[in-house]
């Protein structure tokens, strides 16, 4: 079994690096859209540079792998996180799991995803003034993801679970020249669509020490467009792999993990990164992480800290970004 299961683990591996190489030579062309979908706010996971899809995270793991919240210990499951992102962006996300009858119906969950993109000057061209353009005034563009998730356990060792998420986008209105063979006259278009994206995903116990295997899929969707090319979700396959290296060590002094957490993501609009995330904890009240996304351009490794004491939890995650200086992200969740 030892031997089956480092063969796995090496294979694997390689595999992560041979996607990896193929994907620092092929360009994606394919596009796609909602991009906000995309964006972590979770600050654990932020941390751990997204290696998210092995491992257990009681509600919020409806942003990762909804799989991963089948094996909730208490009741309720509950977060909240703020993320600081980039060009004066505000993400906010919120998840509760309800563990009802010991998890004999399995674990239901709710997920909320907010953006504010800030204030806008608004402008439309006018080759009547010498300026070429006029104001049309100020506006804001806002995001909004709201989901439903369901996971189970099917055996103590194989954990199932999908998501359904209402996503709406709104980016304004805007004014359309309508020529005619007479005159030119502008019509208001409102550039606002509310598709639906299906996540879903695994995870699988192999019975080896802490060793976990899991499986999701992300943002699958309908081919949606605003005027004329149309465009999807940020579809994303994800295959990850964690297990607590302390089980090869002899006991410690005290209780303490380090989990490795390693990702292979295949996108539709990008090339495929592999991540990689380090969790050590001591006597579960304090976790220190941090990651590593390649293919990335100005983001690649990220740190973070975690406080937790009778069933409230506090994490913090920095991500240098690079020209754009840093990302901050913060999450409080309470389990009972």
């Amino acid at each position: 079994m030892k031997i089956k299961t480092i063969m796995i683990i090496a294979l694997l591996t390689g595999y992560l690096l041979t996607v990896n190489g193929y994907a620092a030579e092929h360009q994606k062309l394919a596009q796609t859209g909602f991009q906000f979908l995309s964006v972590t706010s979770d600050a654990r996971a932020a941390a751990l540079g997204d290696a998210m899809t092995s491992l257990e995270s009681g509600s919020s793991a409806l942003f990762f792998n909804p799989a991963g919240m089948a094996n909730m210990d208490g009741f309720i499951d509950m977060t909240a996180s703020m993320n600081e992102w980039i060009a004066d962006i505000t993400h906010n996300t919120f998840s509760l799991a309800i563990k009802p009858a010991q998890g004999r119906y399995g674990v239901l969950g709710f997920s909320a995803q907010s953006v504010n993109y800030g204030e806008f000057f608004g402008t439309r061209v006018n080759k009547k003034i010498e300026a070429g353009y006029e104001d049309t005034g100020t506006f804001e563009l806002n995001a909004l993801a709201i989901g439903v998730g369901y996971a189970n356990q099917l055996t103590d060792r194989f954990c199932v679970g999908g998501q359904v998420r209402w996503v709406n986008q709104d980016l304004g209105d805007s004014m359309i020249p309508v020529i005619t063979t007479t005159d030119t006259t502008l019509e208001k278009a409102t550039n606002e669509l509310t598709p639906l994206a299906f996540d879903f995903g695994t995870q699988f116990k192999t019975n080896f020490k802490s060793l976990v295997f899991g499986m999701s899929v992300r943002n699958f969707s309908q081919e949606i467009k605003y005027v004329e090319e149309g465009f999807q979700l940020p579809l994303v396959f994800n295959l990850g792999i964690s297990m607590n290296l302390m089980d090869f060590l002899a006991e410690a002094p005290y209780k303490q993990s380090l989990y490795l957490c390693v990702d292979a993501s295949h996108y539709r609009s990008h090339p495929e990164q592999v991540k990689v995330g380090i969790d050590y904890q001591v006597m579960d009240m304090l976790s220190l992480r941090g990651g590593y996304v390649s293919s990335n351009d100005e983001d690649g490794f990220s740190f973070g800290v975690g406080l937790s004491y009778t069933g409230i939890s506090f994490d913090y995650a920095y991500t240098p970004f690079g020209v754009f200086d840093n990302v901050k992200r913060m999450t409080v969740r309470f389990s009972l």
